[in-house]
Order: C-alpha cells, then sequence, then structure tokens
C-alpha cells in the first residue's frame, strides 16, 4: 500500500488549502493516479485497521440496490448514519439544539439509529439517502447496470463500454440535498489475457477516512465480478480528481505516514457462488490481515 501512503505525503507536500462544502478546508490536489495488482494481495490498508465488515455490507447494499440505511445499521455498519441523521436534524429544526458532534449531538444519533434499526416506519421516512449508489447502479432511468455488465462481459469481452456510472446528472440536485452526490462516479472494466481489471474514476476523494474503503470496495468488486464471469484477476487502478485531506485529518496523516506497511492479506470467496447478486457476508474471509492500531477521525458532514 506504499502508493495510498505517496498520495497521502504528496496532498501534504504539494497540496493546495482549500475550502469545502463541510467548512472544515482541505488540501488538495488534483488528478493522481495508484494501480493494484489483484494477484498480489487484497489491497487493505495495513498502516491502520480498516473496519472490513463495513466494506463487505457496504457492497453488498450497493450491489442490492438498497438505498436505506436500515440494512446497514441492523449489520453494525455506520458509515452512513451522519448524513440522514443531520438531515432528520435539520428538517425538524432540531440542529441549534443538537451542535454537530457535540455530546448531545452524538447522544440523540444513537437513539435516532436505534430507531431506524428497529421501527420500519420511521427508516422508510427518515433512514432513505435517495437515488443514491444503489439505485444509479441497479436503477439507471430504468436501465440494471450489474446485470448489463455482467452480460456484456460474458459475452462481449472486448467491449470498450463495460462501464457502470453513478452520475445521473437529473438526480444530483436531489442527492445535493443530503450532501450526497456520488463521489465515486464511474468505473469501467477491461478483459485481457483471461483476467479482468477494473478502473475507478473519483472525482472527490477523502484520503485519510475514505480512500481505504474506496480501494478495499472496488478491488472486492472486481474479484466477484471475475469469479461471476470466469476471468481471473487482474489490475485496480483507482483514478481520482480532487484528491484531499482534511484540515483536522493533517495530524492523523502523519501518524500513519510514521508506521511502516505490512504484507498484504488475502481475500478468500467462496468459489460456489457464480450469481453477482448471491454472495452473502459469509463466503468472504480475510486472512493474514496484521495491520497496526486503528486511527480515530471525525468524518466531515
Amino acid at each position: 500500500m506504499k502508493q495510498y501512503l505517496e498520495l497521502m505525503q504528496h496532498i501534504l507536500d504539494h497540496g493546495v488549502d482549500k475550502s469545502d462544502r463541510t467548512g472544515t478546508g482541505t488540501r488538495s490536489v488534483f488528478g493522481h493516479q495508484i494501480r493494484f495488482n489483484l494477484q498480489e494481495g487484497f489491497p487493505l490498508v495495513t498502516t491502520k485497521q480498516v473496519h472490513l465488515r463495513s466494506i463487505i455490507h457496504e457492497l453488498l447494499w450497493f450491489l442490492n440496490g438498497d438505498t436505506n440505511i436500515q440494512y446497514l445499521v441492523k449489520n453494525k455498519v455506520n458509515i452512513w448514519n451522519d448524513w440522514p441523521f443531520q438531515s432528520y436534524l435539520n428538517q425538524n429544526n432540531l440542529a441549534d439544539q443538537y451542535p454537530t458532534y457535540s455530546e448531545e449531538w452524538k447522544a440523540k444519533m444513537k437513539e435516532f439509529i436505534e430507531q431506524v434499526k428497529t421501527d420500519d416506519e420511521f427508516a422508510a421516512k427518515w433512514g432513505e439517502l435517495g437515488p443514491v449508489y444503489g439505485h444509479q447502479w441497479r436503477n439507471f432511468e430504468g436501465v440494471d447496470q450489474i446485470t448489463q455488465l455482467i452480460e456484456d462481459i460474458k459475452n462481449k469481452p472486448d467491449s470498450r463500454r463495460l462501464l457502470v456510472s453513478a452520475w445521473n446528472p437529473k438526480d444530483i440536485p436531489v442527492m445535493a440535498k443530503s450532501g450526497l452526490p456520488p463521489c465515486h462516479t464511474l468505473f469501467q472494466f477491461y478483459v485481457a489475457e483471461g483476467k479482468l481489471s477494473c478502473q475507478l474514476y473519483q472525482r472527490s476523494a477523502d484520503v485519510f477516512l475514505g480512500v481505504p474503503f474506496n480501494i478495499a470496495s472496488y478491488a472486492l468488486l472486481t474479484m466477484m465480478v471475475a469469479q461471476v464471469c470466469g476471468l481471473e484477476y487482474g489490475d485496480f487502478v483507482h483514478t481520482f480528481g480532487d484528491a484531499h485531506l482534511y484540515s483536522n485529518h493533517f495530524e492523523q496523516a502523519e501518524l500513519q505516514l510514521s508506521r511502516e506497511p505490512k504484507s498484504l492479506p488475502v481475500m478468500k470467496i467462496n468459489p460456489e457462488v457464480k450469481d453477482i447478486f448471491g454472495f452473502k457476508f459469509e463466503d468472504f474471509t480475510l486472512e493474514n490481515y496484521d495491520p497496526h492500531p486503528r486511527i480515530k477521525a471525525t468524518v466531515a458532514v
């Protein structure tokens, strides 16, 4: 994962300090690319612990076309909670009463998540994120892009149209109301010599918190698609637009950069699964993951 650390150091050394939507401030570079050979190991960051449960469940959630956080919170995945909760506060005129990340905000968040988990009617109203990734992947103006992708890889492997887009201009204003236009906007697959590779274009990348998830998620997706299409693993290529560190992540980034990367783990996938929609959490086993300790940081909402 040295490429990831080199990107982080590059941003600290050469990035431009910019304002951003959240008001936190970032240090940013524009245009960068990293590449991982998936036959050399699973690209999960080792210089801090990354929560694999969240990555797997989120990916299954995307593939299912789901856009409500209830499935995630029921599976102890909390990475999407901040946005619907903040929207709930805003729409109920409670934002001033519960300042973001205050102790009162955190306590109210716990109540909110518990209600989303147990109350289907409440979850349907307040746990819905709108037409985000899962919707666009499975129902982009009526097109199931994932089903079409699998069919095309199997039947037209040399096609240059093996694409999935999450950027639907019609839906951007709707998603923008909750601050959630898609960051990982488009990915393309490529078949050569019996191997499947994937390139992701990410328009906006939170390099400390988000990018380790994005790398692992799309690497895993590539492996899953390769398996159901009868192909070997190729490369995962990650291309960035605005790659940034939030100003309240600088110290954490420096700590992570002080650590020596360890050997990559190995991801084992149940070989019996041949349907991209047939995977379950139990079908994935990560071996030999020995990361440095977790580094806490606050997400910018």
